[in-house]
């Protein structure tokens, strides 16, 4: 094989109504004029590839020499609480203030990788982590993503929800998609149909309906860019998008809302002729997907993707990002940093805080004053 470098929960369905309201609300005119700052962050001299936050004050960085960070300022300032060699912090995701998973990407892909345990969990707030070994069905060798859905279940005669953390891998190959339904102690295992060579990124609408971004071999000169999708929670997938370009796979998935969702589309084809850089997006719910340009530059390669309703949104790449206000029909350089990977953002009652991390971490700050000068200006 050819190797490439490839750089809540709800409580309330009322809470997540309100949220979407907020978005709607949101004056595209203000996320557009502020500013990403760059945070203090210790030195890295790659692309960091996962950030998660809890809530708005606690958050969770990791990369690629094994060192995971955390904050309980909102980014202000951030402490070591994980270091260990030869480990490559690929995901990370939340489920509470105490417990939490980190994906590792595995030996056999980057150099110097050497750590075989696949995932790790904490159950104490970051402090301590754990290597997780009740995974059912064939080992896996790493992971590059997780997600985390609320599955709706009866609890003493009234409906309630509860998380489940899903985790997808890897780059390089091979597959693997799992899930947990006990805070991540043990998981349970799928499989991702072989036309999905490789595995990047997972978002799940419901319990029911999700997406693996994907790439149809996993030499990347033979690859095409492929975007799979399930009614059934994962135990069947089927192929909704295809690029029509070899050398390529998608990355990062984003659905600000249940219909619209956006993903990036990487290009690793040699040849300077070919130079039109795209994203794929979907209108109706990932039944099917259409392209929108996004540039036409061949030093332009896609990571990071997150938008804040159907209109306003970003993407990390090399060498620097790019925001839109109109849905991806046009796009201007953002300066959040080169290589972003994770987009995160972050709703509260202050407003909207978005993080994007790369080699470095930015911060984005769109207050909720915004929405409510909008709502005094408006005519009784």
């Amino acid at each position: 094989m050819a190797h490439y470098n490839l750089l809540f929960r709800p409580r309330f369905h009322v809470a997540c109504f309100l949220i979407l309201i907020f978005l709607v609300s949101l004056p595209r005119s203000q996320a557009q004029e502020s500013t990403w700052v760059k945070l203090t962050t210790e030195s890295y001299p790659g692309k960091q590839d996962d950030i998660f936050f809890v809530n708005s004050s606690l958050g969770f960085y990791g990369n690629g020499a094994g060192k995971i960070f955390h904050t309980t300022d909102g980014g202000d300032t951030w402490q070591k609480v994980f270091e260990q060699k030869g480990t490559f912090v690929r995901c990370l995701a939340f489920a509470d203030e105490q417990h939490g998973v980190m994906g590792n990407i595995g030996p056999g892909y980057f150099p110097g990788v050497t750590d075989a345990n696949p995932l790790y969990r904490t159950e104490d707030g970051g402090a301590t982590w754990s290597p997780v070994t009740n995974i059912e069905g064939e080992p896996i060798v790493g992971l590059c993503a997780f997600d985390i859905v609320q599955v709706p279940f009866v609890n003493a005669g009234n409906l309630d929800h509860r998380p489940r953390i899903i985790g997808v891998g890897r780059v390089g190959g091979p597959t693997a998609y799992i899930w947990s339904d006990d805070l991540g102690k043990t998981w349970k295992q799928g499989n991702i149909p072989r036309v999905g060579a490789m595995a990047f990124d997972v978002k799940f609408l419901d319990d029911k309906h999700g997406f693996i971004a994907s790439a149809t071999h996993a030499d990347v000169s033979q690859s095409y860019g492929l975007i799979l999708a399930t009614d059934d929670g994962g135990a069947t997938w089927r192929e909704v998008y295809r690029s029509a370009r070899p050398f390529e796979l998608t990355w990062k998935l984003s659905f600000p809302t249940r219909d619209v969702g956006y993903c990036t589309v990487q290009s690793y084809d040699p040849s300077p002729a070919a130079s039109a850089r795209f994203v794929a997006k979907t209108i109706d719910g990932g039944k099917t997907w259409s392209e929108v340009p996004l540039i036409d530059d061949h030093g332009v390669r896609e990571f990071g993707v997150a938008f804040l309703d159907e209109n306003i949104g970003w993407v990390g790449a090399v060498p620097q990002g790019f925001g839109t206000t109109d849905g991806g029909k046009t796009w201007s350089k953002v300066a959040f940093g080169n290589a972003v990977n994770k987009i995160r953002l972050i709703r509260s009652d202050a407003g909207v805080t978005g993080y994007a991390i790369g080699p470095e971490v930015h911060r984005l700050q769109v207050p909720t004053a915004a929405k409510d000068k909008q709502s005094s200006n408006k005519s009784p």
